[in-house]
């Protein structure tokens, strides 16, 4: 089981990883599974435009890709996230960056755990759940 990092294209490096990796264990055993190999790599906005136009025939902006691996009860996958979203919609929000950062984190882990968000119940779902988890790490 491993997580890595990858700043991409990039120059944003997070300053807690450590902390990061504990709390993506944690929520994933909490989903009664078991942590695998994640990649988080930290991208633009350009180049997540380009994945998300080549790999799912999108052609907007987004926060994050998330690519699922995962074999029960493993839980692995890349999560690909633009730091410009992120930080335009932390402005935009009102909210710190790394409030946002982990928000979009989870969001990435719970898909990869099985959650959807294409309609209302499953969004309302992955809100609570992403607002469950959030509430077990002090936000800066």
């Amino acid at each position: 089981m491993a997580i890595i990092f990858d700043n991409g294209e990039t120059s944003f490096k997070h300053h807690n990883t450590k902390f990061i990796k504990q709390w993506i264990k944690q929520v994933i055993q909490a989903e009664s599974k078991k942590p695998g190999d994640l990649a988080i790599v930290f991208t633009s906005d350009d180049y997540l435009l380009q994945i998300n136009k080549q790999y799912l025939n999108h052609d907007y902006y987004t926060d994050i890709i998330t690519f699922d691996y995962s074999e029960f009860p493993l839980v692995s996958g890349d999560l690909l996230i633009s730091i410009d979203r992120v930080r335009e919609n932390a402005e935009l929000l009102n909210i710190g960056f790394d409030n946002e950062l982990y928000r979009v984190i989870v969001h990435g882990v719970l898909h990869l755990c099985g959650y959807g968000d294409k309609s209302d119940a499953e969004e309302l779902n992955m809100r609570s759940k992403e607002n469950f988890y959030l509430e077990l790490i002090p936000l800066a």
